[in-house]
């Protein structure tokens, strides 16, 4: 187990480009390399246009700024931001955007450089035409090459040692403005909405931005007036408030209660002291559970605290009592699906298809997914025995491994280990590709580490559909995933990040 790391990396992104501010190897993380700038040939250039977009005419450092990333206020990495013209091009911008984590997951060190850059036209509601996003450290190495057109995206995706691959992808909706959005609100002073290509998944989502009244802060010993902004994305739906100076600076960015950035000097962002993720952020128990929170049917209870009401959402595994003192009681149950319900495949999505999408991630439409799912199911008609099959098979085959972290379904079936990530997400790929509706759940799991401290530590694992939902744990080869695992966010996105840090446990029944 371990806190997914498609959340700290979403977490990340939503620092770097929610709020756009312009400013499990052993081994560490190389440098991203400088991205070389794609320009058109001399006699192709165009003019300068007669105006340009806001999000150039709001101040900011000349040469970008960096900020140092802390998770529930421990340094865990630093990110740099820059916008400006692309030299020699007036008429196009260039947005660069770099993530740098690295912390202590237990027994190995995670690190991850994330690195992107976008060329916008600098027009009034210039679009996007290029990007390159570079991977590197835990998760693998690769870069993504984007030629956007009002067609759609030809996406190029190098990797160290395999052949070049070519996706073609929708267009995106994103513009100009939406490189920064905050300081554009600010300068406008007036609401800002529009949209943003996600760098993991490249999905484009809706973002917005609201104006909040300014506030004074004490920077260096004096007050001082500055402005402030919440943003927003459809996917992440966590608010990101980001404090700006008048002259530009920004000063903080806080992504819920949990992770927050603070502008730095280069060379004090640049410092990482170690930090222990898994001690940092499990959700301490008052004692260990039953045992009968382990078994098939099984059952426990939990009182909780900081619990946010948009998580109490009851479901066939889970429920919620609100208490007089403004606790909850939470009811965790396990039960395999009921026969009288089970179906066979392949089935419709009763969410409307979302759950057997493929997508550069997933990759079920994938030859090799496609193979291997045809493999595990052979003639299996029952949709949950076919469901079981693929989740023994990803538990007995893949090795337990957390410094051979991948990002996609087709790496991780290439090299055969990882940890809950990995384990989910290529039981998710082979799940959809088996014509069942599948996705990945985040939340925590109960453990009694070495410490000997009862704990529930961040995890992920899978609900199928097969005829009615059922969570299965490929990590731990659970069929039925038992009543110690705890849900609370779907196809690792970053909705469960404020929980981190600040969800209690204060009775155990």
């Amino acid at each position: 187990m371990r806190l997914p790391r498609r959340v700290l990396l979403p977490v990340g992104a939503a620092l770097l480009s929610l709020a756009l501010v312009q400013c499990k190897k052993q081994e560490p993380a190389p440098e991203a390399a400088p991205v070389q700038v794609r320009t058109q040939p001399p006699q192709e250039q165009a003019q300068a246009p007669a105006t340009v977009s806001d999000v150039l005419k709001a101040p900011r450092p000349q040469g970008g700024e960096y900020l140092g990333l802390y998770l529930v206020d421990k340094k865990v990495g630093y990110v740099f931001n820059d916008l400006a013209p692309v030299p020699g091009r007036s008429d196009r911008v260039r947005s660069v955007n770099e993530l740098h984590f690295k912390a202590q997951v237990g027994a190995r060190l995670s690190e991850r450089v994330h690195r992107e850059e976008r060329i916008y036209e600098s027009r009034p509601g210039g679009k996007l035409v290029a990007f390159t996003i570079e991977q590197r450290g835990d998760g693998g190495n690769q870069t993504l090459v984007g030629t956007v057109t009002a067609g759609g995206m030809s996406v190029v995706r190098k990797r160290p040692g395999l052949p070049d691959e070519t996706v073609n992808l929708p267009a995106t909706t994103e513009v100009v403005e939406d490189a920064d959005q905050v300081r554009v609100a600010l300068l406008r002073q007036t609401n800002v909405s529009g949209s943003a290509m996600d760098g993991t998944d490249l999905g484009t989502y809706k973002v917005s931005t609201t104006v909040q009244p300014a506030e004074e802060r004490l920077i260096s010993g004096v007050k001082v007036k500055v402005g402030k902004a919440v943003s927003m994305s459809e996917k992440e739906k966590v608010p990101v408030t980001a404090w700006v100076a008048e002259d530009g600076r920004l000063l903080e960015l806080e992504y819920g209660q949990t992770m927050k950035a603070r502008a730095e000097p280069e060379e004090m962002a640049k410092r990482l002291d170690m930090v222990e993720v898994f001690g940092l952020t499990r959700v301490v128990l008052p004692k260990a559970l039953p045992p009968e929170a382990q078994a098939i049917p099984g059952q426990v209870k939990l009182v909780m605290e900081n619990l946010p009401e948009k998580f109490q959402r009851d479901t066939y595994r889970q429920t919620y009592q609100a208490q007089p003192d403004g606790r909850v009681l939470v009811t965790l149950s396990a039960r395999p699906p009921e026969p009288r319900k089970l179906a066979p495949r392949p089935l419709k999505d009763p969410e409307g298809g979302e759950n057997l999408k493929s997508s550069i991630i997933v990759e079920s439409d994938s030859t090799q997914i496609r193979e291997l799912a045809t493999q595990l199911v052979g003639n299996e008609k029952d949709a949950y025995s076919a469901a079981k099959k693929i989740v023994e098979w990803v538990a007995t085959n893949l090795k337990k491994d957390y410094g051979a972290s991948a990002d996609r379904a087709t790496d991780v079936l290439r090299q055969r280990k990882g940890d809950c990530t990995e384990h989910s997400l290529l039981t998710v790929s082979l799940l959809r590709a088996s014509g069942i509706p599948a996705r990945r759940v985040d939340g925590v799991i109960y453990m009694v580490n070495q410490d000997g401290v009862p704990a529930l530590y961040w995890h992920e694992w899978v609900e199928a559909f097969v005829g009615e939902w059922t969570q299965m744990d490929p990590t731990f080869n659970q069929v039925v995933a038992d009543a110690t695992h705890f849900g609370v966010g779907q196809e690792a996105n970053a909705e469960i990040t404020p929980l981190i840090g600040t969800l209690k446990v204060v009775e155990v029944r």
